[in-house]
């Protein structure tokens, strides 16, 4: 399983954190070890200082594909969730600072939270997925996939581009303005279409 994040999907968060926009999908990818299991605590990490939240729909493949066309790529992913893509702020400052990679301040151990998926048949409007996130009980971002500047299909057909997808792969499709940090005792819950998929305190 692999898991793909895009950066800088939302031209609001770009902008909050002082990056320019895109012209073109910013890719980094996690390994299978940065996803949270079902059940696991969210630990705060030692090596951080900033640990931010971002909040994401994340696409799951169904389909194993290469160089997949735009207008096809719909067949390739079967259901949608809210997740977290948890980020060592500090961290990822210093490596962009010396134009280094993120690995360290996005990719460790469980910085990748899902909720419970929905089926893309379970939607009433495909095309337009409302979606939250709560922080103790205050709702601090908030999207809808209508913002991406770069949207599901344009996305997993890019991808496919550079990398086969496989079944089981996650896509964390990038995240809304709002990101902010966590400290231990927050609790954080995600929303899709009101509907809550995730929740988990750090610990």
């Amino acid at each position: 399983m692999k898991i793909f994040c895009v950066g800088r999907n939302y031209a609001d968060h770009a902008k909050e954190l002082g990056n320019a926009i895109p012209d073109e999908p910013v890719i980094f990818m996690k390994p299978k070890s940065a996803l949270l299991q079902a059940h696991t605590p969210f630990y705060y990490p030692e090596f951080t200082n900033e640990l931010h939240y971002e909040c994401e729909l994340v696409l799951r493949i169904s389909k194993n594909g290469k160089y997949i066309q735009d207008k096809f790529a719909n067949k390739y992913y079967d259901a949608v969730t809210v997740g977290i893509d948890f980020t060592a702020r500090d961290i990822q400052n210093e490596l962009k600072e010396k134009g280094l990679p993120w690995e360290k301040a996005k990719a460790w151990d469980n910085s990748a939270a899902i909720g419970k998926w929905v089926p893309f048949t379970n939607l009433k409007n495909k095309k337009d997925i409302q979606f939250a996130l709560n922080k103790n009980g205050e709702e601090v971002q908030k999207g809808s996939s209508t913002q991406m500047i770069h949207d599901f299909d344009y996305i997993v057909s890019y991808i496919s581009n550079y990398f086969s997808v496989n079944i089981g792969d996650l896509i964390f499709t990038g995240t809304p303005a709002g990101v902010g940090e966590l400290v231990v005792g927050d609790e954080i819950e995600g929303f899709m279409e009101s509907e809550s998929l995730l929740k988990l305190e750090v610990k």
